[in-house]
């Protein structure tokens, strides 16, 4: 923004000086008034047109219309080099060769129909629009390694979180063989020693087992309470693909659209079927950044008429073609075959589509 100020200042300060050279004669300065405020109304309009290169022509042509004003040619000149320059930041390689080409041509009729100055005007000319061009190629080399560098810090970024995401999941699996071992074994043989005090109590009818038996339940109820500390996470489940979505939201200006059916905010799911759906609506998730140049996207969750959970992840392509599927989304379907469920990888004439769906198991007391 800062240097489109600085260049609408220079261009009004050269409109300026032209204006006060030619103030004496009124007719004159009538129109050129009237030339200068179509010019500066073009010129407005130019950052705003994805390509300005006709604008851009029109511009020329206006300032060199000025010419049959009988007006110095070297305003005529200094506006068709200085409009050259500007272009630089507007317009694509292809399409300012041609605007260069078409200012030389405007700078070759000026000289031909003035017949004053030609050769040294055509020689600063030539100099100046290579200098143009070499400007626009440096630019545009700018102008890549800046989309470079974001798309590596892009690519950095989404490479750290699912290195953090990795390891919550390690975490949380680990946590959970603790925890069912923890469930299995020492609980188990807590409850069958609970069990045979209990036996034995009622057996020599006597209290001398009452403190031993409040041990046994004391022992049972801590070993409870670490497996259930254990296996609680802050975000599982639905929670966790919500956090997903805010997330990649936040980070990558994705514009998702999410909807939940059927109640399936309380379903309650088993550790490893919480990682399985994390990881599927990730991967889609991941797949739409990667390979679409839309960045909206719905993801859809529900409740199939069996109880098993659904989900599915759309988002609208402009022009289908052939796809292959690739080894995340190879992945992603192997984890949810493990669990039972299927998954379904598609596309129609205006969306790419992932369907997804798992049954679900009751989760371990």
């Amino acid at each position: 923004m800062k240097g489109w100020i600085i260049r609408l200042v220079v261009f009004a300060t050269i409109w300026i000086c032209f204006l006060v050279e030619n103030i004496e004669d009124d007719l004159t300065f009538s129109l050129l008034l009237i030339g200068c405020a179509i010019s500066f109304a073009m010129y407005f309009f130019l950052p705003v047109m994805k390509n300005p290169v006709w604008l851009y022509v029109f511009l020329h042509s206006l300032h060199f219309s000025l010419l049959f004003l009988k007006v110095d040619f070297a305003w005529i000149w200094l506006f068709v080099l200085y409009i050259t320059m500007e272009a630089v930041f507007q317009l694509r390689a292809r399409a300012y060769r041609f605007f260069v080409a078409y200012s030389f041509i405007l700078i070759v009729l000026l000289c031909i129909l003035k017949q004053e100055w030609q050769l040294t005007f055509l020689f600063i000319t030539c100099f100046f629009l290579f200098l143009a061009l070499r400007l626009h190629q440096y630019v545009g080399e700018r102008e890549e390694q800046r989309e470079m560098y974001e798309h590596l810090l892009t690519e950095y970024r989404n490479v750290k979180r699912l290195n953090l995401e990795n390891e919550r999941v390690a975490r949380l699996e680990e946590r959970t063989r603790i925890a069912r071992d923890m469930h299995d074994s020492v609980g188990h043989k807590l409850t069958a020693l609970l069990m045979q005090v209990e036996m034995l109590s009622i057996q020599n009818r006597s209290t001398d087992y009452a403190d031993l038996k409040q041990l046994a339940l004391q022992s049972l109820e801590e070993t409870r309470m670490a497996v259930k500390t254990l296996k609680h996470e802050e975000v599982a489940g639905i929670a966790s693909v919500l956090q997903l979505i805010r997330k990649l939201e936040a980070e990558n200006h994705l514009l998702v659209r999410f909807t939940t059916k059927q109640g399936v905010l309380m379903t309650e799911l088993t550790n490893v079927q919480s990682v399985v759906l994390y990881r599927s609506i990730q991967e889609g998730l991941t797949n739409v950044m990667k390979h679409s140049p839309s960045k909206k996207v719905e993801v859809t969750l529900g409740r199939s008429a069996i109880g098993d959970i659904e989900w599915v992840i759309a988002n609208p392509i402009s022009h289908p073609n052939s796809f292959e599927i690739g080894f995340g989304l190879t992945a992603m379907r192997e984890r949810v075959e493990e669990q039972g469920g299927r998954l379904r990888i598609y596309q129609t004439d205006q969306e790419f589509i992932i369907e997804g769906s798992m049954p679900v198991k009751e989760k371990a007391s």
